[in-house]
């Protein structure tokens, strides 16, 4: 890898739209403060990959999706508040866009908290404000299942899209500028939630399923109409949504492959990046936050022009973020 690659990357506003990494840090012990060689993602090997800005879900497992999700979700943002409140130095908790770039400007690391799947809502409006106050700013509808809000892709079969409740929380998500994901969403809700939200969406790790026929890739139709309302679609990682057939095959190539097809499809000004470090399995090149560059170097040596390569790193990401968080 030349200097110009490193240059570009690390010059560039890099934004990763998805890892689970905080979970990490609840239920094993594993600080994100700290250098480790176990999973993905901590805040050196962030900063070793030229990563700006990652969003944290904080994802609720299914035994406590039915009894304690608010809970555990809590547990989880409260772990994102300890490595804010301890290594303020090297983390701030973004609010807003500004914290982004005062973050970037100081050398400092911005996570962004987010929930995976509205099971911790409680079907209530009130938990979803109480969240917002405590740094919510992306929503997940949906993991694979149902719930109160809507269906998620593993209850596709019903057609289900948003609920009542789920109507209101998109509504209350623009009101309160919270970005709304649809990553893992039923197709009937993707299509819901075009239709009721008045701001940008995200799908932050979804790949393409004209080129992986797995149910959480996004068809060109889902691509195109995120893209129209301004949204963008964040490229994911995970090994059987790359090569479901056999995912331990699957390459950094197929990560560039579902790139280009992207920007074939809805152009430079709508494709992310969203790795789902320490959710999924990865192709080998990527085995942590620190191979980064490789994107860069992949894209660059592919002939795309750096301006484009910068709105892909995170300028795209941010410009949703500008408009839904302000």
């Amino acid at each position: 890898m030349t200097n110009d690659f490193l240059s570009l990357h690390f010059d560039a506003l890099v934004i990763d739209g998805h890892c689970d990494s905080i979970g990490n840090q609840l239920e094993q012990g594993r600080w994100l403060g700290d250098r480790s060689d176990v999973g993905h993602v901590d805040l050196p090997r962030l900063r070793e990959g030229g990563i700006d800005v990652q969003f944290f879900a904080c994802y609720v497992p299914t035994p406590y999706q039915r009894h304690g999700a608010v809970t555990h979700a809590l547990e989880r943002f409260d772990q994102l508040h300890l490595l804010a409140e301890h290594l303020p130095d090297q983390f701030v908790l973004a609010r807003r866009t500004d914290d982004i770039l005062r973050a970037k400007a100081e050398g400092k690391i911005a996570g962004i908290a987010g929930l995976e799947g509205a099971e911790a809502l409680d079907a209530s409006i009130g938990v979803l404000r109480q969240f917002h106050r405590l740094g919510l700013r992306n929503l997940g509808l949906a993991w694979n299942n149902r719930n109160a809000a809507c269906d998620g892709v593993a209850e596709s079969r019903t057609n289900g899209g948003l609920t009542e409740f789920g109507v209101k929380v998109v509504a209350e998500c623009n009101r309160l500028g919270i970005i709304l994901d649809v990553s893992h969403l039923a197709p009937a809700g993707v299509t819901d939630v075009l239709a009721v939200s008045g701001q940008p969406i995200i799908a932050s790790h979804s790949n393409a399923r004209a080129l992986c026929d797995h149910p959480r890739n996004l068809t060109a139709a889902q691509l195109e109409a995120i893209a129209s309302k301004g949204g963008v679609i964040g490229v994911t990682f995970v090994d059987a949504f790359l090569n479901r057939g056999d995912p331990q095959a699957a390459t950094l190539d197929d990560v560039v492959a579902n790139i280009e097809y992207m920007l074939g499809v809805v152009g430079p000004d709508h494709v992310a990046l969203g790795s789902d470090f320490d959710g999924w399995t990865l192709p080998k090149e990527l085995k942590d936050a620190t191979c980064y560059p490789l994107i860069t170097q992949k894209l660059v040596e592919r002939g795309h022009h750096p301006g484009v390569i910068r709105k892909i790193l995170g300028e795209n990401l941010l410009r949703v973020m500008r408009t839904v968080l302000g």
